[in-house]
């Protein structure tokens, strides 16, 4: 896999519009896109996700998760 880093424009419609760089060759490929927004976002914009009770007897204490040398 190859990491590219490019500046792509959307639009209000969604469309997402940019220029890969000359090494990247003609044809469709898989993309993974990540945004940093330059605005603030509300946090109750992002999704709800119920995951349902925790289990029994789980304990998540800095002992159980990190090993005696603190790693």
């Amino acid at each position: 896999m190859t990491m590219i880093v490019t500046r792509v424009h959307v639009a209000r419609d969604g469309t997402l519009t940019g220029r890969a760089p000359a090494q990247v060759p003609a044809g469709e490929h898989k993309a993974v896109n990540s945004f940093n927004p330059s605005r603030n976002f509300d946090v109750k914009d992002l999704p709800d996700i119920d995951l349902g009770p925790w289990p029994n007897g789980i304990s998540l204490g800095t002992g159980n998760i990190y090993g005696d040398d603190g790693c």
